[in-house]
């Protein structure tokens, strides 16, 4: 089995394609090389490996050492130089790369090969400023990486050294400055592990290598797959590449650019660039770089062929590009390429714009865009920018857009924390690090004193569509104290601020937000979309307000309407449902809903208006009553129903203690309450056709569907059913009108469905109300799983919430096995979702595969229940 796979200018082992086994980085070098680009010559070690290595007690495999020789003898003999070899010195770097972004998050090495020896060879070569820069920077990485010695350890001396020559700027050490900083930290080495620091290439190659797996297996990169739901990885692949240099002077760089805007979509190159300076310094956020156009000024026919390389990427991958690249003595060396993290705002238009340009067709463009960029999109931005101008305390760069408001902390645990306490933090830090990846995800935004657009805070932010300014260089951060200076302001924990992530503003105070607004090209995307996909998208809404939210989103209708949220809109109503849940005879029980009758009327009216010529399915009254009761202690709600009711405190105490229930979630709840009392079906039913019918007469297109709630047995249906079917007859015949409607029921009992082929005999058709038939699935109560998910999640015991991500080993196995189970006793029968996992993609996908008609979620992730739907589709 191969495990070590080469890459050079037009010799290559690899492609684009292979992505699984030699990593996102390995496969697109491969790539690269094979289509003719300036690759510096390397080869990868495959995922496999990285697999293998893990299962062998973290050890090399047997043999694969001796295939990793033989690819740096393909690149010795590439370069004419060798690793080791102080008159023609090779040096190399070691990065991950797993088949799915991850950035920042595992070990990288560069400068790899250098000594004592060597350095002075390549000082004769190539200047001694150069080659004791570069000694100290692998000093300080490799020891970092590969023997976990802190990188501040490396980073006092630095500043110590710095502080004693009253210099600045790195840049600013003299050769000598860096030959004596070279020596400090061989010393750290021997203060940190009592050893001195490897000086044998080869041994540093291995040392490396072996850094590199092991981070896969890091708490950060654990947390970053756990966070991002990235799951059936082999590993991560490692990429032993020759080393060119951005930092030989100034005819030499390095930059990292966007083959389009990422936050905007706008066509036109994006990046960033630093003279005399190796790539780490521009990605993890040391310096702050400049502008490209920099480069265009300074290295005017590198810049040509970049541009040129860009187009070239592009046609290749039909995508935006994110590339690295460094310029060492005017020639331009491609060190990676990978697709571009985008916002929303910019996956919309990018995937629009290609689509135009002829690159690619809709279908294509259906995969550009991904379901949590249209959640961005549907993000809230600040109400009124210009009013709050005289609060912005400070600006840094526009790295991630959208709104956040929140209050300051600074550390990630500390976000994690507030964020598990329900409050809204600004993570606020001098740069952010792979190690911060729990507290950036908890954070509403972040903010950074250090790093450009391309820093790390900044490319995870925006991968996540969080509001991030990053490099905003009027801010002094102190940890210690847990305060952060801006100009003449100190501002401490807790303190509220916002951050505009699309100007960069920081601004004093909780700003008001306002909902988003949706730009053209996102309706030329979803009409795609929605030619393209087969499963209809309803939604949720329980009032007209929803309705028309849900209609303008692109809903095809209402799945779910609960009949119960309508009981809160005002103390009327829930007195009545009250006096209706104490009542003791069916008199008094009758009284109380004919004073609900017009309230529900009217409220289905206003839904039926709101969704003219669409199917409105609405769910009759679901919860257990004591919901409705009054909150506080025995005896303040005694005292209330008493003087709502008109009844004694011993009739209202009898009352209660008849309708407390150990376990009201699976107590008289459901249709067990229409059947118990069918005055309520009747007059929820009533409401509904009087409703359809005074619409329908004043010419709107009402098509109304009746949904009985936790059915278990046939028999239950049927009950229901005949009442509603004796209702509609009245109401038609005192209304003097008709009209067609449908009675199904909502499948949330494993039992009903196991007995589906019978329930279908009654039902016209299925809902799945997939949160309580999860709930009884697993026998995991929604009120207190809480107390245990979490560490289930973390053991990976459960790889994601089941309320929020759909079991489809289980629950999606009950659901497909009711559809065919009621198809088979009734062809014709509708079956849809109408649970939280109507608009969660990986679930809407299953539910697209297993042959349902259509998924309902709440109006807001409508849209992207529609993309998922005509991904699944593509």
């Amino acid at each position: 089995m191969k495990r070590v796979f080469k890459f050079g200018k037009g010799n290559c082992d690899g492609n684009k394609s292979m992505k699984s086994l030699l990593g996102g980085k390995g496969a697109n070098l491969a790539e690269m090389a094979s289509i003719g680009l300036s690759v510096p010559p390397g080869f990868t070690i495959s995922t496999e490996a990285c697999q293998e290595y893990q299962k062998n007690g973290k050890s090399l495999p047997e043999g694969l050492w001796e295939e990793i020789l033989e690819g740096l003898e393909f690149v010795q003999e590439d370069m004419g130089a060798f690793l080791g070899d102080s008159s023609k010195p090779l040096l190399l770097s070691v990065r991950s790369g797993a088949a799915i972004s991850m950035p920042g998050m595992m070990d990288t090495v560069l400068n790899l090969g250098l000594n004592d020896d060597v350095v002075a060879g390549l000082a004769s070569k190539s200047g001694e400023r150069f080659a004791y820069d570069s000694y100290r920077r692998f000093l300080d990485m490799f020891g970092n990486v590969v023997m976990g010695i802190p990188h501040s350890s490396f980073e006092e001396e630095l500043e110590k050294l710095k502080a004693s020559k009253r210099i600045k700027q790195d840049t600013d050490l003299t050769a000598t400055d860096l030959q004596e900083l070279v020596e400090q930290y061989k010393n750290v080495y021997v203060k940190a592990t009592g050893g001195k620091f490897p000086s044998d290439p080869k041994k540093q190659m291995q040392l490396a290598i072996n850094a590199v797996f092991d981070s896969w297996d890091s708490p950060r990169a654990n947390k970053y797959r756990s966070i991002n739901q990235i799951t059936g990885l082999k590993g991560t692949a490692v990429n032993i590449q020759t080393m060119v240099f951005g930092n030989m002077g100034n005819t030499s760089g390095t930059g990292v650019l966007f083959t389009r805007n990422p936050s905007t979509g706008e066509k036109k190159l994006y990046g960033e660039f630093l003279i005399n300076a190796q790539g780490e310094d521009v990605v993890a956020g040391i310096r702050t770089p400049e502008d490209l156009d920099t480069m265009k000024n300074c290295m005017p026919d590198a810049y040509k062929e970049l541009v040129e390389n860009c187009e070239i990427l592009e046609r290749q991958y039909k995508d935006m590009m994110d590339i690295e690249f460094t310029v060492q003595e005017n020639r331009l060396w491609m060190l990676q390429c990978r697709s571009g993290k985008r916002t929303g705002q910019g996956a919309v238009k990018i995937a629009v714009d290609m689509v135009n340009e002829g690159l690619v067709d809709a279908r294509t463009a259906i995969k550009m865009v991904e379901p949590q960029h249209l959640d961005q999109l549907l993000h809230p931005q600040f109400e009124n920018p210009s009013a709050y101008k005289d609060k912005v305390v400070a600006t840094g760069l526009p790295a991630s857009p959208g709104a956040a408001i929140g209050q300051v902390v600074f550390s990630a645990e500390d976000a994690e924390a507030w964020h598990a306490q329900g409050k809204s933090a600004i993570l606020v830090r001098t740069e952010t690090s792979p190690e911060d990846v729990g507290g950036m995800h908890a954070a509403a935004g972040i903010l950074t004193a250090r790093g450009g657009m391309t820093s790390h805070a900044a490319v995870v932010a925006r991968g996540w569509g969080k509001c991030c300014v990053s490099g905003c260089a009027d801010i002094r951060v102190n940890d210690s104290e847990k305060s952060v200076v801006i100009g003449e302001k100190v501002i401490y924990e807790g303190d509220w601020i916002s951050l505009n992530g699309s100007t960069g503003e920081v601004i004093l105070g909780k700003q008001p937000l306002s909902p988003p607004a949706l730009s053209s090209d996102l309706e030329t995307f979803m009409s795609w979309a929605d030619e393209i996909r087969k499963l209809k998208v309803m939604a949720n809404a329980d009032t007209p307000e929803d309705a028309l939210a849900a209609r303008k989103n692109g809903a095809q209708g209402i799945g779910l309407c609960r009949t119960e949220h309508m009981f809160f809109a005002s103390d009327e109503r829930i007195k009545a449902v009250r006096k209706m849940i104490m009542a003791v005879t069916h008199e008094q029980r009758k009284a109380a809903l004919d004073l609900l009758l017009p309230y529900q009327r009217s409220d289905f009216e206003g839904i039926f208006r709101a969704m003219d010529g669409l199917p409105v399915t609405i769910r009759l009254l679901d919860p257990p009553l004591h919901e409705f009761l009054p909150e506080g202690d025995l005896e303040q709600i005694v005292g209330e129903l008493t003087s709502e009711t008109g009844m004694s405190e011993d009739e209202v105490y009898s009352r209660i203690e008849k309708l407390s229930e150990v376990n009201p979630m699976l107590g008289f709840r459901g249709c067990r309450l229409g059947i118990s009392y069918p005055e309520l079906t009747e007059m929820q039913v009533r409401a509904i056709f009087q409703a359809s019918l005074s619409l329908s007469n004043q010419g709107f297109t009402v098509f109304p569907e009746i949904m009985v709630p936790l059915v278990g047995t046939p028999q239950e249906l049927r009950h229901q059913v005949n009442l509603v079917h004796t209702v509609a007859k009245t109401v038609f015949a005192e209304m003097g009108s008709s009209l067609s409607y449908k009675v199904g029921t909502m499948i949330e009992i494993p039992r009903a469905a196991l007995v589906a082929d019978e329930i279908a005999t009654e039902a016209e058709f299925f809902s799945f109300g997939t949160n309580d038939l999860t709930q009884m699935t697993f026998g995991y109560s929604r009120d207190d799983v809480g107390k245990f998910l979490p560490i289930y999640l973390a053991q990976g015991i459960l790889q994601s919430d089941p309320f929020e991500v759909l079991d489809q080993k289980g629950v999606g196995q009950l659901i497909k096995m009711a559809t065919e189970r009621g198809r088979a006793a009734r062809p014709n029968l509708k079956v849809g979702i109408c649970g939280e996992h109507g608009g969660e993609p990986s679930s809407v996908a299953f539910f697209a595969q297993a042959g349902l008609d259509y998924v309902s979620c709440s109006p807001f992730r409508v849209p992207i229940a529609r993309l998922a739907a005509a991904q699944v589709a593509v």
